[in-house]
């Protein structure tokens, strides 16, 4: 991969450290997850649950991932043959690839996309094909983009919530897409790291949740992301049985099994529905408070519906390139955010930048008044 340098989260985030900046840049929270969720972890490592655990993961967790899926998408996935608990999602993106893409595939990427899914392509040996969302509301025009699907298309990435935008999928895109794929063996793999994270009453749109989808969908989700843990890399894929059998092959051999004690706490802690049922409140809080503080500063919010990322233009304030402005906001003003740019292969420059709100309010604060200052 001679062409690949180290990605611009490292990049940022280190910035953010040398310069004594505030980190709105990658994507974790700086407050703290559940005392239960510690406790039960605790638990069972004294306990002894310390050993491999099932190379699929344990039974009991993908029971009750099954349970859940079930309960918010009325869509049934064996825990048997069709639920794999991975550790995190970065993990699961690459072993779906690398398990599905071959020499001479094509997969359509819709850009800005995560930072993981071309090199995945290209080790596999697969070629990325680009479809650009359309500036500034990132809309998938799918008219244009089913003149790029041909025989050699073996899978179609979306994000839903979608990073770093924060736009999402509604049940008309979703019956789009559907109508595309139909009659042909193209492979949807659906990033839904962001499912609970969804904000204006509005629902989350899994391919689960359409069954002519779901036949032929890889779902990848995080406990990281739900649970405000990324630092355990704990997440899960659901897909169809012979899907599944793929997967693991690769799977295995990346990782063989996920963390054990973790995995027991995450089995008893699901039974809490309430703590993913809730988090749209709690983080749509930390948006409409970001929103809030920035506002009338000389940057455009952009809309956020999903996800904990707000985009904000800086059109009005500068010609400089996104990432020339990120990494001197982050040296004299002290401030890391992730130039949008970063998440385009030909590095699309529409001026904006990404600021992450999953902090305290007492950061938002500190991070608004500093831009506020620009």
């Amino acid at each position: 991969m001679p062409k690949t340098g180290t990605t611009i989260f490292s990049v940022m985030s280190a910035l953010a450290t040398e310069h004594n900046a505030i980190n709105l840049a990658q994507g974790f929270p700086d407050f703290a997850c559940s005392p239960k969720l510690i406790d039960l972890v605790h638990h069972y490592m004294k306990k002894g649950m310390n050993q491999y655990a099932p190379m699929p993961g344990l039974m009991s967790l993908r029971e009750k991932i099954a349970a859940k899926t079930e309960a918010l998408y009325s869509a049934q996935y064996n825990p048997e043959t069709e639920v794999t608990i991975t550790p995190g999602g970065t993990h699961a993106l690459y072993a779906a690839i690398t398990a599905m893409v071959r020499e001479g595939d094509e997969v359509i990427v819709l850009e800005p996309c995560y930072d993981s899914y071309v090199p995945a392509i290209e080790l596999a040996g697969g070629r990325p094909v680009f479809f650009e969302l359309k500036f500034p509301d990132y809309k998938v025009d799918w008219n244009e983009l089913k003149k790029l699907v041909n025989y050699k298309t073996k899978m179609i990435i979306i994000n839903t919530p979608h990073n770093p935008t924060g736009t999402i999928l509604t049940a008309q895109d979703m019956l789009k897409l559907q109508k595309i794929v139909q009659n042909s063996e193209i492979i949807i793999l659906s990033d839904e790291v962001y499912e609970h994270i969804i904000f204006d009453q509005l629902e989350h749109q899994s391919v689960a949740r359409y069954p002519k989808l779901a036949e032929r969908s890889i779902i990848v989700s995080s406990f990281g992301k739900t649970y405000h843990t990324t630092g355990w890399k704990m997440g899960y894929v659901l897909a169809p049985a012979k899907i599944t059998t793929e997967f693991r092959k690769v799977h295995q051999f990346m990782a063989f099994s996920t963390n054990t004690p973790i995995q027991y706490a995450l089995a008893d802690y699901l039974d809490d529905t309430a703590a993913y049922l809730e988090l749209q409140h709690f983080y749509q809080q930390k948006r409409d408070y970001f929103q809030q503080l920035v506002k009338g500063s000389k940057f455009k919010l952009m809309p956020c519906l999903g996800s904990y990322f707000q985009l904000l233009g800086f059109q009005k304030i500068t010609q400089e390139k996104d990432i020339d402005l990120a990494k001197r906001l982050t040296k004299e003003h002290k401030i890391a955010s992730i130039p949008v740019s970063s998440f385009y292969h030909k590095n699309t420059d529409n001026a904006v930048l990404r600021f992450c709100f999953a902090k305290s309010n007492e950061t938002l604060e500190k991070a608004a008044a500093k831009i506020q200052a620009i």
